[in-house]
């Protein structure tokens, strides 16, 4: 991927570009659903490869996991036995409320904005009624949580940023709602973390996951759930790493520790380990109020040229709710995302929407890549943009 010139040029952020690998396709707006390709990452996985022929790799594995953990621990502002390594966002949202007690406060609050691998578990509690909260077509607001936080709620889930349409939810108002009665509080930051500031004693959140790859510009395998307070029941699912000490490779005992390390199942991918190394310390050199001041301009410049071609698109109100990546709406988005891909624009279409997500290494110059390219993509068809 070529180096070009940022609008205001930032020495930390024009270097993360630097570090993109030039046989990546000349504009990666995909990074909501895939991060681009890194010489850091590359290089984390050369390293695997030499210590995987060496003595003692899981040794040197389970140095990278710790790491990792401590890496995403101080990036939400947490403490490292709060965090918890895990495969995905599913299980990471599985372990946090398995072996919940439901009873008086049966209902989970979440939206049908919420990605479907977190809503399906509050739906597959079996003690637990889901009460869905905003439009069924997504275009959730936080005005929308609060009515239907009531003194029978147990959980709250709350996506930090919806992964389709990129809307931003004020976490800490609805948090201190349900706090407010009895309720906790789950944050799904996977479309937030990495590209954006996040605390989690700002957020007041009770459990908040993200994974590895996506904006924290690693490879996909890899989640963290962080939990306030890890004590609580032993998770239905485990394995020996979610004992007090693995290490002691005991069958007949079923112990669990009093941090976040009980929600752990079994060996981690080791690929995704060291490349969420990478990626992490990539993001950790950088600035991300910065970050976030730079994406937001690139996003409301897109959407100004794009709306300006006759192209529908999405924007949260207000302004700075926007998460970073834009939704463009077409019926066709995969199709239209497989044109661009030909011709070097990589996007994400996800339910009839063609997201553009960007990065501190996004530019001007791939606004107008990819806007030219929907426009000749449109001459072409003869096919506009519109409604679902």
């Amino acid at each position: 991927m070529s180096a070009s010139v940022l609008h205001d040029p930032v020495p930390s952020l024009h270097a993360v570009r630097q570090r993109l690998v030039t046989s990546v396709a000349q504009t990666h707006l995909a990074v909501c659903s895939i991060a681009p390709r890194s010489s850091d990452v590359e290089q984390a996985l050369s390293w695997m490869m030499e210590d995987l022929s060496r003595p003692g790799f899981w040794q040197a594995c389970e140095q990278q996991v710790e790491r990792a953990r401590g890496m995403f621990a101080r990036l939400i502002g947490a403490d490292v036995d709060q965090v918890a390594v895990l495969p995905n966002a599913s299980i990471a949202a599985h372990q946090a409320v398995s072996r919940r007690r439901w009873r008086r406060r049966r209902d989970v609050v979440a939206t049908p904005a919420e990605f479907p691998g977190i809503a399906h578990t509050w739906l597959n509690q079996p003690a637990a009624r889901v009460r869905w909260t905003g439009p069924p077509g997504g275009g959730v607001r936080t005005s929308d949580y609060l009515p239907h936080i009531t003194a029978r709620t147990g959980l709250v889930s709350v996506p930090a940023v919806t992964y389709r349409d990129a809307i931003g939810l004020d976490v800490p108002r609805i948090a201190k709602a349900a706090h407010d009665v009895g309720a906790q509080v789950f944050v799904d930051a996977y479309q937030a973390a990495g590209v954006m500031p996040l605390n989690v004693d700002a957020l007041r959140c009770d459990y908040l996951v993200a994974g590895a790859g996506k904006y924290l510009l690693g490879l996909p395998g890899l989640a963290f759930l962080y939990a306030r307070h890890p004590d609580g029941p032993m998770p239905a699912l485990t394995g020996w790493l979610g004992r007090a000490d693995p290490h002691a490779l005991n069958a007949t005992v079923l112990d669990s520790p009093s941090h976040a390390r009980r929600y752990e199942t079994g060996t981690p991918c080791a690929a995704a380990v060291y490349a969420a190394v990478a990626g992490l310390s990539l993001v950790g050199d950088i600035d991300l109020e910065q970050v976030r001041r730079h994406t937001q301009r690139l996003i409301a410049t897109a959407a100004r040229r794009l709306s300006g071609l006759g192209e529908v698109v999405r924007i949260a109100t207000p302004p700075e709710a926007q998460g970073a990546h834009l939704a463009l709406v077409d019926p066709q988005a995969e199709a239209l995302a497989a044109w661009l891909g030909d011709r070097g624009v990589i996007t994400a279409p996800r339910a009839g929407v063609l997201r553009l997500a960007v990065h501190a290494y996004s530019t001007d110059e791939d606004v107008d890549a990819v806007c030219e390219a929907i426009a000749a993509y449109r001459r072409h068809h003869h096919t506009r943009s519109g409604g679902i």
